[in-house]
């Protein structure tokens, strides 16, 4: 499909995520105090809390919320997370990726596959989703931080695997163990990422019609809304027409 983005369909939902801002200050919060718990609390020595507090700062989320979300990982008897993934099918066999920061293992379970159940998807075993998904770092920045070719020459040589351009920015794709190298090497010649974060990108994608598309992109919307799910990945193939239409109430 002329113009099609892996990429934006694995971020389509951040125009609706702009309207539940509390609940996503929330998400990216816990991200925060789980990197500054698991590492240091400093983000030039921590990448995973310099990846967060970067995709906060994307977000617009003001620097004393980032702050106080650092500082609670310093605390005693603070809650202590754990990650989670869950793997199952929406509707038309399509693949879904749940990551979850949770603190009770049951609750969590129940409620993601009750939300599966209820919109006519299934819960499967780790594993049974992801072999159709890579897991990838993923660097983006502003389109006018460099031509295609110049992001993808300079992507290259930083040890990157793939660039996608789009209107949306550049996405330079990497092995996931190298994320912080190579957006390193970027970043010193393109100035800060707009955003730096590992993901599944899939394989190959699930064509699937409007009406399946309204019934996937509603248990996407319940799976965002628990408040331990953190992030969702889906291999489903819309047109942007569709997509956006589906989108925009």
């Amino acid at each position: 499909m002329a113009g099609h983005s892996k990429f934006k369909n694995i971020q389509f939902r951040k125009g609706a995520q702009d309207k539940k801002r509390a609940k996503l200050f929330s998400k990216l919060a816990r991200e925060i105090t789980t990197a500054a718990k698991l590492g240091l609390p400093d983000p030039a020595m921590n990448p995973r809390l310099r990846s967060a507090i970067q995709a906060a700062r994307a977000q617009n989320m003001p620097n004393d919320n980032i702050d106080r979300a650092i500082k609670k990982s310093q605390e005693a008897g603070g809650d202590n997370y754990e990650e989670v993934r869950y793997e199952g099918f929406g509707v038309g066999g399509v693949g879904v990726i749940v990551e979850a920061l949770t603190d009770n293992r049951n609750r969590t379970a129940s409620e993601v596959r009750s939300i599966f159940s209820k919109h006519g998807g299934n819960l499967g075993e780790t594993g049974a989703v992801s072999f159709n998904f890579d897991r990838l770092g993923a660097i983006q920045f502003d389109l006018d931080k460099a031509s295609p070719d110049d992001m993808f020459e300079a992507a290259i040589e930083a040890g990157g695997e793939d660039v996608e351009t789009t209107e949306d920015g550049h996405v330079v794709y990497c092995n996931p163990d190298e994320l912080h190298q190579v957006g390193k090497a970027l970043e010193e010649r393109f100035g800060e990422a707009t955003t730096m974060q590992i993901l599944w990108r899939p394989k190959l994608e699930v064509p699937i019609d409007e009406e399946a598309g309204g019934k996937l992109l509603r248990m996407i919307d319940a799976l965002e809304d628990s408040d331990d799910v953190q992030q969702v990945y889906a291999n489903f193939d819309l047109s942007d027409e569709v997509l956006q239409k589906l989108t925009a109430a």
